[in-house]
């Protein structure tokens, strides 16, 4: 019989992008990627796709509504306002891809296909500052620096050192943020889970699981009482409804644990038909 650690870690494995959607996005990357050169030419430097589809930590749009695939555009010129740089990214969909919808979604533009977002990133380079892309509205400047694949090394560094769990219990922590109107940043919560097991060194665990980590993530969730009560609420009641769970795990009450588990992180049920019309 299945028990909490088997439906989590069945869950976090089917949350992954299948290959015919992963094909169609490498599709659609490699058009806009010789769209770009062709639409701008020597205006734009580097381009490049960064964020959670590079560390396969992207779920699929029947578990989160807001994935997207994030591109980075470098312009080679320096000494415009974000908005410039947006403005040309708008001109620049509106001739390639006219029938398809784009919203601005500062400080992006966000680019919509039919089987997946893309959010179109401006970035500029300087001399002293290096990579530097649009800043948050509710930022004071209009630049900020960024390093984008940074994150990926050390991720791919505390996934191997806690014995491969660490990729599939972000996709979870993700699912849950989505299901619960996302009240952290998705990038935010990817560090915060990250940083939660950069201590671990290899060798010195022993027996590890997809469940007890996902103890480990919940209960280091942090808020501020200057957060939105949406966000304090969700946070409080997923770590309440945790440590019941595991005292339950602990009393022997498996099925009671398992019923609640699935009630934070329900079967996707467009996912699974999914998988099984494909044989999978």
């Amino acid at each position: 019989m299945m028990n909490v650690n088997g439906y989590l870690t069945r869950l976090a494995n089917n949350a992954i992008i299948r290959d015919a959607e992963k094909d169609s996005i490498t599709r659609s990357i490699n058009t806009i990627s010789s769209r770009l050169n062709s639409y701008f030419d020597k205006e734009i430097g580097s381009h490049f796709i960064f964020g959670s589809y590079t560390r396969g930590t992207i779920l699929p749009r029947s578990m989160d509504q807001k994935s997207d695939v994030d591109y980075l555009i470098q312009f080679s010129d320096s000494t415009f306002k974000p908005q410039t740089y947006l403005d040309r990214l708008r001109r620049f969909v509106n001739a390639n891809y006219p029938s398809s919808q784009i919203k601005q979604s500062n400080p992006t533009l966000v680019l919509e296909l039919n089987h997946i977002k893309f959010e179109l990133v401006p970035a500029i380079e300087t001399f002293f500052d290096g990579l530097k892309i649009p800043a948050s509205q509710s930022s004071f400047n209009d630049w900020m620096s960024t390093s984008p694949n940074d994150i990926n090394q050390s991720l791919i560094r505390v996934n191997k050192n806690n014995n491969n769990l660490i990729k599939p219990l972000i996709r979870l922590m993700k699912y849950w943020n989505a299901k619960n109107g996302y009240p952290f940043a998705s990038f935010e919560l990817e560090k915060n889970v990250i940083s939660q097991f950069d201590y671990v060194l290899p060798g010195l665990l022993g027996y590890q699981s997809l469940e007890n980590k996902l103890y480990t993530a919940v209960e280091g969730l942090e808020y501020s009482f200057l957060d939105p009560n949406y966000k304090v609420n969700a946070v409080q009641r997923l770590q309440n409804n945790i440590r019941s769970i595991k005292d339950e795990r602990a009393a022997g009450l498996d099925d009671l644990a398992l019923m609640k588990i699935k009630r934070i992180f329900p079967e996707n049920n467009s996912l699974i038909s999914s998988l099984l019309s494909r044989g999978l």
